[in-house]
């Protein structure tokens, strides 16, 4: 019988991709998502395109009794924890609701799992727990801090992950836990078939979805926030990653956890190219490969940005043989295949 995964809010953008990959890899997936920021027809597509079946239910991961449920039910072997409020911008003015999302459905989720045993989990973590970085590429022994709060609320959980294998100790518990927090960059791109991608509900907070919309005619321009910083052209520099290439990097983490030698205690890994693309780059690279126009403007810098952060994603390679394989050529080509083809985002389900 294979493992089985719970993947709390599997239905958005990272989480569906992964859920495609944790089905072709042969595991057992059950979804947890409140369908906030997604669309449950992008679980449709995932069992469509894989051609198996996975268990869905809707609530809030901060929902003790159903969390109870879900991992007696299934007899989960592993996590992968994604759900949470995500866009730095929107953190800058709604603090609390980020902490209280992040947070507190992150503490929900650990205080189940310890109830039932469970104690393999990986984390959605993200390269804003670098703050502003002093130095380039991000290794994942370097300070950490964060310039807004949505970066906040990834560090503190973090702290509280790590504290988790130390209480194991002095507890001397029968089952460790193990725990993965992925670091990761900046995802773009959509599945090689067009069928599921970067939906979000309202206005775009990331580049990639904002520049495909732009392109499509859903938006008339895109706002490029600062052409001042030290930069090549002084526009944000980014860590692009392409989101099948970040999935297959969970499947990796989850690998190891429920294999013969998991990793002990807590591990920080970076999931990133390891290279540098520029905000005007990436929306020329998307014109010039797609044939498309993206009209642009500069305004002043967004609070909370930093003016470079690139990986170093050594670590993912020594631990699990991760790599990226996909190009930004790749990210921006999949990222139109989606749009083009869907040009409205998911139907209304």
């Amino acid at each position: 019988m294979s493992a089985s995964i719970l993947v709390t809010g599997g239905a958005g953008y990272i989480g569906s991709h992964t859920c495609i990959e944790l089905l072709e890899s042969g595991y057992q997936v059950i979804v947890i998502d409140n369908l906030s920021n997604s669309s449950e027809i992008a679980l449709e597509r995932v069992s469509e395109l894989t051609g198996k079946s996975l268990h869905f239910y809707l609530g809030d991961v901060r929902d003790r009794p159903l969390l109870a449920k879900i991992l007696k039910e299934h007899k989960i072997d592993a996590v992968i924890h994604f759900a949470g409020l995500k866009a730095v911008g929107e953190s800058c003015q709604m603090p609390l609701a980020y902490y209280d999302n992040n947070l507190n459905s992150t503490l929900a989720l650990c205080q189940e799992m310890e109830l039932a045993g469970v104690k393999n989990l990986v984390f959605s973590s993200s390269a804003t727990v670098y703050g502003a970085p002093e130095k380039l590429p991000l290794t994942e022994d370097m300070p950490l801090s964060a310039t807004n709060p949505y970066g906040r609320s990834k560090l503190i959980i973090e702290e509280m992950l790590r504290d988790l294998p130390e209480a194991d100790k002095l507890t001397q518990a029968e089952v460790p836990w193990a725990v993965i927090l992925l670091r990761y960059f900046n995802p773009v791109g959509s599945h090689k078939s067009g069928r599921i991608g970067e939906d979000p509900k309202d206005i775009p907070n990331n580049l990639m979805p904002f520049i495909s919309q732009v392109a499509v005619g859903r938006r008339e321009k895109l706002s490029v926030f600062g052409n001042d910083y030290d930069t090549v052209d002084g526009s944000g520099v980014r860590d692009y990653i392409h989101v099948v290439d970040l999935a297959k990097g969970h499947v990796c983490a989850v690998d190891n956890l429920v294999g013969e030698t998991p990793v002990q205690g807590v591990e920080a890994v970076n999931l990133g190219s390891g290279t540098g693309t520029s905000v005007i780059q990436l929306v020329n690279a998307f014109s010039s490969e797609n044939d498309v126009a993206v009209p642009y403007q500069i305004v002043g810098r967004r609070p909370g940005d930093v003016a470079a952060c690139y990986a170093d994603a050594n670590k993912a390679f020594t631990l699990f043989g991760w790599r990226t394989e996909l190009s930004i050529r790749d990210m921006v080509k999949d990222t139109w295949n989606w749009q083009k083809s869907n040009p409205e985002g998911y139907p209304e389900s």
